[in-house]
């Protein structure tokens, strides 16, 4: 059995619980809106990871000395698997949850599984095949509970997916830039 993580919508920032359950797994499949080389660095597991771009990941929302990564990933790839053939794409087209998960029926008919990101919103539809997965948000970013991913146990004669979410926790925002003093943010503010 090959173990796979999958997730999606990090936008910059991995939440460290899901890099922990990453490096349990044989490989990690990143659904889009990675947000930089660091969430990439951050995945650990003991084989590969695979990564496409989402909506988000365009030279203007990354460092711009991160930005040349940017062009080694693709829209969407297959991933060969035991038991079957994962498609990875971002799914950003601006339809409807249900006419999105028609459309990969319809695009991918020979695949096992579709995992896709974008909503942020955790899914797993194993109604028909191929089976559509969204593994939700793995960074703090609309997590709507708190960070996710899929952990998906594949083999020759069987896929069994698990869900995960973990509970929300605070995290210090990032500050970039210098720190302006307290009379600059009392007059930035109108105070």
């Amino acid at each position: 059995m090959m173990r796979v993580a999958l997730l999606a919508d990090t936008h910059g920032f991995l939440d460290p619980r899901i890099a922990d359950l990453v490096a349990d797994c044989d490989v990690a499949v990143h659904a889009g809106d990675i947000g930089g080389t660091d969430v990439l660095l951050s995945l650990q597991p003991r084989q590969q990871v695979i990564a496409i771009r989402g909506n988000n990941d365009v030279p203007e929302k990354w460092p711009a000395h991160e930005r040349h990564v940017l062009e080694h990933l693709p829209r969407e790839t297959r991933v060969p698997l035991p038991g079957g053939d994962l498609v990875v794409v971002h799914g950003d087209e601006p339809i409807t949850v249900a006419e999105r998960h028609r459309a990969f029926r319809r695009r991918y008919p020979h695949a096992k599984a579709v995992v896709y990101g974008h909503t942020h919103s955790q899914s797993i539809d194993r109604g028909a095949e191929p089976w559509i997965l969204n593994p939700g948000a793995a960074g703090r970013t609309r997590t709507y509970g708190g960070p996710a991913c899929l952990l998906l146990e594949c083999g020759d004669q069987a896929w069994e997916i698990e869900a995960v979410q973990l509970p929300a926790r605070k995290y210090p925002s990032l500050r970039t830039g210098p720190r302006r003093s307290d009379s600059s943010e009392r007059l930035a503010s109108g105070e």
